[in-house]
């Protein structure tokens, strides 16, 4: 026997003899994938299967296996015997390692066949541990169609693991491999009842369960299941399954009732969407950075869609979702804090001109509300300071990789989505604001390395999840669950054309991102982040598993403490002398750092911040360094808004920004050098309508007297012409109403001129 073992050695399965099953964290498949033959198989090792089910099979199939050496002599000459008494077989002299042997190796019936797997089975007891032989049923026992394996006809059949099952089933799964055909519960559920209450009925005589037991499990009915293979995030199971060739089973981290609830709530979301539509979903857990929940696409097989394309994976327009990143630097680098004043309003960086979503401006902003608000032009004008390459390369060391159409790169557009990066990548650095900065890469299976890479310091994430979570508040009960469900810092993004809708969320436990818009990259009109992404968003926070709120709140960092200060200088208010504080605002700060306002971009602009100057104490007019006549002087303070901020300010608030007009007796300073613009048109304050028997609305013709360069005209704080020094620009006078128009000049000098529109039949 050893000689005939070592020169026909049985035909033991090697390693890759499985197909692929992609597993959940809890071990619920989420998608098969078939081996050449067609087959699922599913692994499973011995200790994994349900000791019912080992006492089922052994119980019903071969009693004395644990005892003999592979073949049981006794049970060959009862099977003879019946089979010559009564002209056909009664029961079937094959042991389990027989069975084994006719698995790996199929054999023809009859005497010669039966002797050659009898040899095989000799030789598998020589080889092999009575689990281990076992273990090779339990993976290549055939359970009908293309299943094959107990863990395989488990989840098939039952929706449960071979770990799990109850006593009548495990009696139903001892059967099936007798007859996997006729037996096959979704098709022949009554055979498969009966079939099963044999072998109960067996058990119970062999004394292997109690009576009672058995009586119970008569009772359970076979349901009858559609033979279906699982298809749970099946993108994310592709992409494992390719990463990992060759693997029979990969465990992910994926929660499987998660992934089934987001999915269906994905599909209800979008199913109304214009077609060719599809969307993304992605769940992170802050801790581990593991991936809870993995939406690729809206369906796998809708080829309209484009359902085999990976969107989390993709490469997208990110809109306006890098926004925090760039605020949270300027907070580390000392440039801001959350009260900074900044300025909304036509400007241009170079040969670039930003705009707004919505095309008002709102002239002094502060950084929160800026971010909050989504600004565009404060955002370029900050990263115009922070540097795009430097920007870039920050995001990139963290683990978030920007992407430029070839032969450019980093640019100021790029905060406005002028880039590419995908929702995985998004994911883990908004995940730094949840992990005191600390950005990292998704990880989809248990044992990938954790890499995180610093993104912004402790504080400075912790003011911008606390800024993000402010509009959240504000939202609580529309846009989040209100009651004891955690805050929510979230953004939105919507980039250029409406080709892609962005919302991404943190809260304390996980981070969410959504994704909207057409793979193939055409326009989606009219859906944006806000209205699109932000509902779904919303939805899956509230369906995540949450801890109390005062359990779920990261501790205000030490060094972020909340200061008083006040505009236009941007200092404490403690320190501003009297008159000086315009404007008062709560403000987060970072590390103890209160950096004044941004100096305007201009050089030739000298007005932002405060001035010192020497006025006569009788007219209180302005001193200069020469004056022909001496006078009695005492020093005034006067603090000086960005030159682009003052068509937005109060009466009040101008007056206490004025420069004092000079003495005449005193030689012109550099502050007399001031451009003065004036608007040439109506006077300010004229009511006009359009002329009687006239259908067309009144036209006015407007010049900027004063400017010697560009001019840019707003007409109730909306961007609506720009015209060079003195050209005339004729505007069109549709809404009735009060019309502010204002004239705004590079250097920030400015005029405005306010009319009213008379609507029909008024006067």
């Amino acid at each position: 026997m050893f000689v005939l073992d070592r020169v026909l050695p049985p035909p033991l399965p090697g390693t890759g003899g499985f197909s692929t099953v992609v597993v959940a964290a809890d071990g619920t498949p989420l998608r098969a994938f078939a081996d050449a033959a067609g087959v699922w198989r599913y692994p499973v090792e011995f200790d994994a299967v349900s000791a019912e089910y080992v006492a089922a099979l052994v119980g019903y199939e071969d009693r004395w296996f644990w005892h003999h050496p592979g073949v049981n002599p006794l049970a060959l000459l009862r099977a003879l015997f019946q089979r010559l008494r009564h002209g056909r077989v009664i029961s079937g002299g094959s042991t389990l390692t027989m069975q084994v042997a006719r698995i790996l190796e199929p054999q023809p019936r009859g005497v010669a066949g039966k002797l050659r797997q009898m040899l095989r089975a000799l030789q598998l007891e020589l080889r092999l541990s009575k689990r281990e032989i076992l273990g090779l049923y339990f993976n290549h026992a055939p359970f009908g169609g293309p299943l094959h394996g107990v863990e395989a006809a488990s989840w098939a059949y039952l929706g449960k693991p071979s770990a799990r099952l109850s006593r009548a089933e495990a009696a139903l799964l001892a059967v099936l491999p007798q007859a996997p055909s006729r037996l096959r519960p979704d098709r022949h559920p009554e055979a498969a009842q009966q079939a099963r209450n044999k072998v109960l009925a067996r058990l119970a005589a062999q004394g292997v369960w109690p009576a009672a037991a058995v009586a119970e499990a008569r009772l359970e009915p076979v349901v009858a299941r559609r033979l279906v293979p699982p298809r749970l995030a099946p993108l994310l199971a592709g992409r494992l399954r390719s990463a990992q060739p060759g693997a029979a089973r990969v465990q992910s981290t994926i929660d499987a009732s998660l992934q089934a609830d987001l999915e269906e709530r994905v599909a209800r979301h979008f199913a109304q969407l214009p077609e060719r539509t599809s969307a993304a979903l992605l769940v992170v857990d802050n801790a581990t950075l593991e991936a809870r929940a993995y939406v690729g696409s809206l369906d796998l097989n809708d080829a309209a869609r484009l359902g085999h394309v990976d969107m989390v994976r993709a490469t997208r327009s990110p809109g306006s979702t890098l926004k925090p990143f760039l605020y949270g630097l300027a907070l580390d680098d000392g440039l801001v804090h959350s009260a900074s004043l900044l300025i909304d309003a036509p400007r241009r960086f170079g040969d670039y001109q930003p705009l707004n979503f919505d095309p008002v401006f709102s002239g002094p902003v502060s950084v929160a509300e800026a971010l909050q608000r989504s600004l565009n032009v404060p955002a370029v004008d900050l990263l115009d300071r922070v540097g795009p390459a430097r920007f870039t390369a920050r995001l990139a060391h963290a683990g978030l990789t920007l992407r430029f159409p070839r032969g450019t790169g980093p640019n100021l557009a790029l905060i406005l989505g002028g880039t590419g990066t995908s929702l995985e990548q998004l994911a883990g650095a908004y995940a730094a604001l949840a992990r005191d900065g600390l950005a990292g890469r998704v990880r989809y299976t248990p044992d990938s390395l954790l890499h995180e890479r610093r993104l912004l310091s402790p504080g400075a994430a912790w003011i911008i999840r606390e800024l993000l979570a402010e509009q959240g508040d504000e939202l609580r009960g529309r846009s989040f669950a209100a009651g004891p469900r955690p805050r929510v810092a979230w953004k939105t993004g919507t980039s250029y054309g409406f080709r892609d809708a962005w919302a991404i969320g943190v809260s304390a436990l996980y981070t969410v991102g959504v994704w909207v818009g057409r793979p193939d990259g055409t326009p989606l009109t009219g859906q944006y982040g806000a209205v699109t992404a932000l509902p779904l968003l919303r939805d899956v926070f509230d369906s995540l598993p949450h801890r109390p709120r005062g359990q779920s709140v990261p501790a205000q960092p030490a060094e972020v403490r909340q200061v008083a200060i006040c505009w236009p200088l941007g200092i404490p208010e403690a320190a501003d002398p009297p008159g000086i504080c315009q404007r008062r605002q709560q403000a987060w700060t970072l590390a103890g750092s209160l950096p004044p306002t941004l100096p305007d971009r201009d050089a030739r602009i000298w007005n932002t911040g405060r001035l010192r100057l020497l006025v006569d104490t009788g007219t209180g007019r302005r001193l200069s360094p020469a004056c022909s006549r001496p006078h009695r002087s005492r020093e005034l303070q006067v603090a000086r808004w960005p030159a682009l901020a003052e068509p937005w300010l109060t009466a009040e608030e101008r007056r206490a920004a004025m420069i004092p007009p000079l003495s005449p007796d005193c030689v012109a300073d550099t502050l007399a050098a001031m451009t003065e613009l004036r608007i040439d048109g109506p006077a300010d304050g004229s009511r006009l309508a359009r002329a009687p028997g006239s259908r067309n609305p009144p036209t006015v013709r407007l010049r900027a007297l004063g400017a010697g360069a560009r001019v840019q005209w707003l007409v109730n704080g909306r961007l609506r012409a720009e015209t060079r020094g003195a050209r005339p620009w004729t505007l069109v006078l549709t809404d009735p109403g009060e019309q502010r128009i204002t004239a705004l000049a590079d250097d920030g000098a400015w005029a405005e001129l306010r009319l009213r529109v008379l609507g029909p039949g008024s006067n």
